[in-house]
C-alpha cells in the first residue's frame, strides 16, 4: 500500500509539471498571444491538438492489457513513455515556431497520456483489490496539485521576468528533468510480475470485455461523465480578461493558478477527513452543488483579492468533482481489462473537456463579444444540469471504492488437460 501511494505521488507530480496545462501552460499561452498575436479561439484550438493523445487513451490501455512488453504489462511501457517525455521537452526548449513546436509538444502529450493510462491501470487493479480506489484517486490528485502549485508560481515568474520565447524554453528545460521521477518509481515501487503473452486468455478477456461494454449501466455512466464535464470552458477567456481588462501581472496570474491548486490540495485533505465516508451518490451531488456555486463566483471577478478567493474555491470544487467522477469510473471497470476500460472513461472526460473549452472560447469571442458574465452563467447552468442525471446511475447506498460485481470479468476456467 505504501509503495503504491508513493508511486501515484511521483507519477502525478510529473503529470502536474509535465502536462500541457503544467509548467509550460502560461509561458506557451503568453508566447502565442504576445509573439504571434493569436486570439482566445486560436490559442484554444491549438491547445486542443494536444488533447488528441488523451482522447485515444483506450488504445494504450488495450495494448498494455493484452500485449506485455519485455514480460511486463505496465512497467516497460511506463519506462518507454517517460524516456520519450524527456526527449520531447528537450526539443521544445530548442524550437520557436508554432508549427515546429506542434511535433515536440505532441510527443510530450503522448508520453504523458501513456504514462497516465498505465498509472490508471495500476490504480484500478490495486484499488479494486484493496477496495481503496477513492484513496488512490485522492492521492494522485493531491500530489498533482502540489506540483501544479509550484508550476503555476514558477511559470508566472518566468513569464514576468523573461522574454516570451525565453520563458517557454526555460519552462520546457526544467520539465525535461521531471520524468526521471517516474522512471525511478516504475523500477522500484510497482508490484508487478513478469507475464507471458497468453492468446487463450486474451480471447477470453476480449469476449468478457465485449460483454461488459454491452451492459446498459456502463454506457449510462459514460454518458453521465461526458455531460458532467461538458460545460463551456472559462480557462482561456479568463486569461484574456485578467490580462487585458483587469491588467493583472503575469506573475499574479501564476499565483492565481497556484491558489486554485491549493484549493485542490485542501479538497484532498478534507476528502480524507470527511468526504471519504459519504456514499458515492451523495459525493456526486455535493460535487455538483459546489461546482455550480464555484462557477457562479466568477461573476464577482473584479479585482485581485476577489480573483484569489474565487480561484481557491474553483480549485476546491474541481478536486471534489474529480474524486467523485474518477471513483465512479474506477469502481465500474471490469477486471483483467482495467487499463482499457478506465482509459475509455477518462477519454470521455478529456473529449468533453476539449469540446467544452473550444465552445467556451467560441462563445466568448463570437457570441458574447468578449463579455464574461453570460459565459459564466451558461457554464454554471450546464454544471447544475448534472443533478438531473445522478438518479439515472441507480447508485443507491453504494460506498466509494466498492467494485461493482456486474462489471467484473470472471477469470478463465482452469486448464485441466
Amino acid at each position: 500500500m505504501s509503495h503504491l501511494l508513493w508511486f501515484f505521488a511521483l507519477v502525478y507530480v510529473v503529470e502536474g509539471l509535465g502536462q500541457i496545462g503544467g509548467l509550460v501552460s502560461q509561458p506557451l499561452t503568453y508566447f502565442l498571444k504576445q509573439v504571434h498575436g493569436w486570439t482566445p479561439l486560436q490559442i484554444t484550438a491549438y491547445l486542443t491538438l494536444f488533447n488528441i493523445p488523451w482522447i485515444i487513451k483506450p488504445l494504450y490501455g488495450l495494448v498494455s492489457d493484452f500485449v506485455p512488453l519485455f514480460g511486463y504489462r505496465r512497467k516497460s511501457y511506463l519506462l518507454l513513455a517517460n524516456v520519450s517525455a524527456v526527449g520531447g521537452f528537450f526539443l521544445v526548449s530548442q524550437l520557436t515556431k508554432p508549427d515546429e513546436l506542434v511535433f515536440a509538444l505532441m510527443l510530450t502529450a503522448y508520453a504523458m497520456a501513456i504514462s497516465s493510462t498505465l498509472c490508471g491501470a495500476v490504480l484500478v487493479e490495486n484499488g479494486q483489490r484493496l477496495q481503496e480506489s477513492g484513496t488512490f484517486v485522492n492521492q494522485q490528485w493531491l500530489w498533482y496539485n502540489v506540483a501544479a502549485m509550484a508550476a503555476a508560481i514558477l511559470g508566472g515568474q518566468l513569464v514576468q521576468r523573461l522574454a516570451p520565447t525565453a520563458a517557454l524554453h526555460s519552462a520546457a528545460a526544467i520539465v525535461a528533468c521531471a520524468p526521471l521521477l517516474v522512471i525511478f518509481g516504475t523500477v522500484f515501487l510497482i508490484p508487478e510480475k513478469r507475464v507471458p503473452i497468453n492468446i487463450e486468455g486474451m480471447r477470453h478477456t476480449l469476449g468478457g470485455l465485449s460483454e461488459a461494454f454491452r451492459r446498459r449501466h456502463l454506457w449510462i455512466i459514460a454518458a453521465f461523465i461526458f455531460l458532467y464535464y461538458f460545460s463551456p470552458g472559462l480557462s482561456t477567456p479568463l486569461y484574456f480578461i485578467m490580462t487585458d481588462n483587469l491588467k493583472f501581472s503575469q506573475a499574479y496570474i501564476g499565483i492565481l493558478a497556484a491558489l486554485a491548486a491549493a484549493g485542490w490540495v485542501v479538497g484532498a485533505y478534507l476528502y480524507r477527513q470527511y468526504l471519504k465516508k459519504l456514499t458515492l451518490k451523495r459525493l456526486l451531488n455535493w460535487s455538483i452543488a459546489i461546482g455550480t456555486l464555484a462557477s457562479l463566483a466568477f461573476l464577482f471577478l473584479w479585482n485581485e483579492p476577489a480573483a484569489a478567493i474565487i480561484s481557491f474555491c474553483s480549485g476546491f470544487a474541481a478536486m471534489v468533482a474529480t474524486v467523485a467522477t474518477l471513483t465512479l469510473a474506477a469502481d465500474y471497470c471490469p477486471r483483467r481489462a482495467e487499463g482499457f476500460a478506465f482509459a475509455v472513461l477518462m477519454s470521455i472526460i478529456n473529449l468533453a473537456t476539449a469540446l467544452a473549452d473550444n465552445l467556451g472560447s467560441y462563445l466568448f469571442t463570437h457570441v458574447f463579444h468578449g463579455k464574461l458574465a453570460p459565459l459564466v452563467i451558461l457554464s454554471a447552468a450546464f454544471t447544475a444540469f448534472a443533478f438531473v442525471l445522478v438518479p439515472l446511475l441507480h447508485l443507491g447506498d453504494k460506498r466509494q471504492g466498492d467494485p461493482v460485481a456486474a462489471g467484473v470479468i470472471a477469470p478463465p476456467p482452469p486448464d485441466t488437460r
